[in-house]
């Protein structure tokens, strides 16, 4: 067996209710909530108000999704400008907010946010000037943020994308109520389970790929496609919810050490030129890059069949056409057309994903090209 190594350094808490051990978790800590703008009509601002009294010092609610620089960049300054005695960022939302924490948590010498971007476009890491702890609070069961280290923020103007990732943005803790999401609607809930399958599936079909992240891995989408459609028939089932929130953790410590591949490398374009939410995007082509994979490498065939063993026979060589039947079970079309994306723009597309960062982490990356 080659060499591996697997490291996670987020604290886990996990359970109906587990947010009201948050006070504890700040021990005396002053704390700055960022959250997305709903929050406070769904009644969260004021019940984590009431919460951690004294400790909170400010709330940045003005969080958007899939965070672009240009609507960063007064929060950012914002930020750095008024929570100077903030020591932690408790992070409550789904990816997009907790996306927007990190990028928040990590201070420039000058409090600006371009040479934040600056700094990320260079594709290195680098020392944070200054930086916040993070606590982070899943809204959705999907993202796997609470326990990666990776923000994605966007640049739509420049038609770009930054992936932040530094050893400071790894969240402290993570705090995973599943009482947070019986209250999220039927496409968001979706999208955000298809997320979590991708991560599990893309961290197996992965190079860095390694045996705890395969654990974590076959776990996570085997409970994914079981649970998955039985709660989008009972959105308000808390014992689905909180199977889908531990798969949807279970898969971010997967791929919180492999990274993502080519679906991931492929959605990005999808969202940013398409606008098919990110969760879809990520998801649809599963089937696709499935079939890529098969073959590729013996090893990563025989975790594949972990996933799939007892599905329909469990006959690896129909798991795509068994994952393509999932996905279409769901509403959820796996060509490209059904996008508006021609087989011309969906090849090139396909082509460019390969060539990027994500996608050469795939495995089949040598026999997609021949």
């Amino acid at each position: 067996m080659k060499h591996w190594h697997y490291q996670n350094p987020v604290a886990i808490h996990f359970g109906a209710g587990v947010l009201d051990t948050l006070p504890s978790l700040l021990a005396g800590r002053k704390a700055t909530l960022v959250t997305f703008p709903e929050a406070q009509g769904f009644g969260l601002v004021p019940r984590l108000r009431t919460l951690l009294g004294d400790a909170l010092t400010g709330v940045v609610d003005r969080t958007q999704p899939n965070p672009d620089v240009d609507g960063l960049d007064v929060l950012y300054r914002e930020f750095w400008q008024t929570q100077q005695a903030s020591e932690v960022i408790v992070a409550v939302g789904g990816g997009s907010a907790l996306d927007t924490a990190k990028a928040l948590m990590v201070g420039t010498e000058s409090g600006e946010f371009d040479a934040l971007v600056t700094l990320l476009a260079t594709g290195k890491p680098f020392k944070p000037h200054r930086v916040k702890k993070l606590i982070a609070v899943p809204t959705t069961s999907g993202t796997g943020s609470e326990v990666t280290g990776w923000a994605t923020i966007w640049n739509r103007a420049a038609g770009k994308k930054y992936s932040l990732h530094l050893p400071e943005t790894w969240p402290e803790a993570a705090v995973v109520d599943p009482e947070l999401v019986l209250s999220l609607p039927a496409g968001p809930t979706l999208a955000a389970g298809l997320d979590a399958l991708s991560h599990a599936l893309e961290s197996i079909w992965n190079i860095n790929a390694n045996p705890v992240s395969d654990n974590h891995a076959v776990s996570a989408a085997r409970e994914v496609l079981a649970t998955l459609p039985k709660l989008m028939k009972n959105l308000g089932d808390v014992h689905l919810r909180e199977r889908m929130a531990f798969a949807a953790l279970t898969a971010g410590l997967a791929f919180s050490n492999t990274r993502t591949a080519l679906a991931h490398s492929i959605s990005y374009d999808m969202t940013m030129h398409h606008g098919l939410p990110h969760g879809i995007a990520c998801s649809f082509t599963l089937p696709m890059v499935l079939r890529r994979a098969l073959g590729a490498d013996a090893g990563r065939d025989a975790v594949l069949a972990r996933v799939f063993d007892g599905l329909d026979g469990g006959d690896l060589a129909r798991a795509p056409d068994l994952l393509d039947g999932f996905l279409e079970l769901l509403g959820v079309s796996t060509r490209f057309d059904s996008y508006g994306v021609s087989e011309a723009e969906s090849q090139q597309m396909i082509a460019a994903a390969l060539d990027g960062v994500r996608g050469k982490n795939f495995i089949g990356v040598a026999a997609a090209g021949a």
